[in-house]
């Protein structure tokens, strides 16, 4: 029998797992634990972000359910998110994806009847999607009456959203977090657990992970492969001093980050969460013995199928490299 019934599925967002990984770099001094985000209702930590968002706005009557549509931009995961949120409350929603976004995330959104359009044109500055599908975003919010943008790139209950994904780490492991891994796309995450380290007067030292040819901490952008992870302009909560350390991961090590978590561990995991694991094998010689680090795993693997996880994709993109991940 379970221990405790829910209120309805969006009280089950948060209080996601820890799991320590004892498989994962067997050398290494210190300990190894991941934040497994893959177990909010809607598969992602973007969960957290969406009902901190939509609920306020809910609250303060700004959106009205059987009246408002809320309009989003995103890569998936947040799109899946609001979409429970808004099948539960009975609100329209439009959402604007691209090209790299998963045939999975997109079957998703459908089955919650969002209305989804899909940007397949670049940017021709940026050589990303980005841009394009905020400009589409203003569109659809000038043309429809009563119209919502939650705005997870600029809105402040973003970040605030994961104030309580890290006190759920600290709580985990009483206070000792040495190290946090935190891939970064629009920076809600790492700004939110951030902003609780500074609270708790923790020395929890924030490691960024950030994509490579991602414009966030002053590189190029280039054209990615990997949804979730990095961004094509520098989102309005990125705050660079917020993060310790930068690591940036390429989207082949990303791949094979997730391919030996899947061989030690049995973990399928998203690509941002392999970047989590690279940016612990390259920064590993920096912990010191005996400490406690946290890798932000932001959502799983079963929406990668056709990419990550699939041979042929690997061996069109990056060519037979299978010998990377094998022990």
């Amino acid at each position: 029998m379970p221990e405790k019934s829910f209120p309805g599925i969006l009280s089950t967002v948060g209080n996601t797992p820890l799991v320590e990984f004892t498989r994962l770099l067997p050398e290494f001094g210190s300990r190894v634990f991941g934040k497994i985000e893959r177990f909010n209702p809607g598969g992602s930590i973007k969960d957290r972000s969406a009902l901190g968002m939509l609920m306020a706005a809910i609250r303060s009557g700004e959106v009205q359910p059987g009246r408002s549509v809320i309009v989003e931009s995103s890569s998936g995961n947040l799109a899946v998110g609001l979409a429970q949120i808004c099948r539960y409350f009975g609100l329209r929603f439009v959402c604007v994806v691209d090209g790299k976004t998963t045939e999975q995330n997109l079957a998703i959104l459908r089955a919650y009847r969002a209305e989804v359009e899909v940007v397949t044109e670049r940017d021709e500055l940026t050589g990303e999607f980005l841009p394009v599908r905020l400009r589409r975003v203003r569109e659809i919010l000038a043309r429809t009456p009563a119209a919502y943008w939650p705005n997870q790139y600029a809105s402040l209950l973003n970040p605030k959203a994961h104030e309580t994904t890290m006190r759920e780490i600290e709580q985990s492991l009483d206070g000792k977090v040495d190290y946090l891994f935190c891939p970064v796309s629009t920076f809600g995450t790492l700004r939110g657990c951030r902003d609780h380290i500074t609270a708790r007067g923790l020395d929890t030292k924030v490691v960024a992970v950030d994509a490579l040819g991602s414009a966030i901490f002053g590189l190029e952008s280039t054209q990615r492969l990997i949804p979730g992870h990095g961004a094509s302009i520098v989102p309005p909560l990125a705050v660079p001093a917020y993060a310790d350390e930068v690591v940036h991961i390429s989207d082949l090590e990303c791949v094979v980050a997730c391919r030996r978590l899947i061989g030690r561990e049995a973990v399928l995991a998203g690509g941002s969460s392999g970047a989590a694991v690279a940016a612990l094998w390259k920064f590993r010689h920096h912990v010191p013995d005996g400490s406690n680090c946290v890798l932000m795993f932001p959502d799983g693997g079963d929406r990668y199928l056709d990419t990550i996880y699939s041979d042929s994709w690997v061996r069109e993109h990056f060519g037979d490299v299978s010998h990377l991940w094998k022990d």
